[in-house]
């Protein structure tokens, strides 16, 4: 069994144990779904190279307000990130991103590098949303309250409609 594929069983048994739903993309190469509470699932690629290990994880699109104040949070937020830090592809979306040295894939790490996608992605995705898409939210807000909709998956963004009031 070759080094890359000693490591990808590591993965894998991580992940088994954690019962983390993942798909094989290719040798080296998962798709992981991380499931979360605020941001209901963070989607990351755990990819061998022949060099590290990857991290990719999808956090949230493109803002559509506030771009400065997104930025400071990120840029802020970044220096308390453990092994990923955020970042925006071409399209501006948002991003973990990290690389961990093959000698350094563990079950630990895995589980420790894990554990911040997740707790990023999903304990910052409200914030995001806050400073991003607040004009967006409220005029959510207002067309369900107009036709009687449900407000529940809302709720948590309730103090921006009663702030605008």
């Amino acid at each position: 069994m070759s080094d890359l594929e000693e490591l990808e069983k590591t993965l894998v048994d991580a992940l088994d144990e954690r019962e983390l739903h993942y798909l094989r993309r290719g040798p080296g190469r998962l798709f992981v779904t991380l499931p979360g509470t605020k941001k209901l699932a963070t989607h990351c690629w755990l990819v061998l190279t022949p060099h590290a290990l990857l991290v990719e994880a999808f956090v949230c699109r493109h803002p559509d307000e506030n771009l400065e104040e997104v930025y400071r949070f990120l840029l802020q937020r970044n220096a308390r990130l453990y092994g990923v830090h955020y970042t925006i592809d071409r399209a501006g979306d948002i991003h973990l991103v990290g690389r961990v040295a093959l000698h350094a894939v563990t079950d630990e790490e895995i589980d420790r590098i894990l554990g911040q996608v997740l707790e990023a992605a999903d304990g910052d995705f409200n914030t995001l949303l806050e400073l991003g898409f607040v004009t967006s939210i409220r005029r959510e807000w207002a067309w369900r309250e107009s036709r009687g909709e449900s407000l529940a998956n809302l709720s948590a963004f309730a103090h921006l409609v009663d702030d605008e009031r």
